[in-house]
């Protein structure tokens, strides 16, 4: 773990690290998962687009963490923990993730809810990664509404932490 660099948050256990690219004239090279990031193992990886103005929000799971890597696009992320046992219960983070801007990985902890709001003019299009496999019969997915008072979430993208271009 010494060799990634990891962002704090205002959530316990939630984990922001940074990726580098490593560029040539042809392109670049993105490490986006290593096993040795991950107090679990990866189950099942899906990629998921989204279009611009849209908001995916609030869900949260039981069993399962999430990682998350924007591919491309632009998304203010929020954060809120539902686990009453955590220093951080009842707080809330917001995040602005870009491709084009500094890559990371988002590591969720279970019980703690998430979403999106997709900012700019283009799609988002995200990696996630899961330690557990989808149960369509048994789905670890609960919902809570985007715009819940108990959240009480501020979609707009003023006052977001944004992750800014790497040194």
């Amino acid at each position: 773990m010494s060799s990634i660099k990891s962002l704090k948050t205002k959530i316990d256990g939630v984990r922001i690290i940074s990726l580098t690219d490593h560029s040539s004239t042809g392109g670049f090279f993105r490490e986006i998962m290593r096993k040795s990031w991950l107090p679990f193992s990866i189950r099942q990886v899906s990629l998921s687009q989204t279009n611009p103005g849209e908001i995916k929000a609030f869900h949260w799971h039981k069993k399962q963490w999430d990682v998350w890597h924007v591919v491309s696009g632009k998304a203010l992320v929020a954060l809120y923990d539902l686990r009453s046992k955590s220093p951080s219960f009842k707080k809330k983070e917001r995040l602005v993730l870009d491709a084009e801007k500094k890559p990371v990985i988002v590591m969720i902890p279970k019980k703690v809810a998430h979403g999106y709001k997709v900012v700019g003019e283009k799609p988002l299009l995200v990696l996630y990664m899961m330690d557990k496999e989808y149960n369509a019969a048994k789905p670890d997915e609960h919902r809570i509404p985007f715009d819940d008072p108990k959240i009480d979430f501020d979609w707009t993208i003023q006052n977001a932490k944004r992750l800014q271009k790497k040194d």
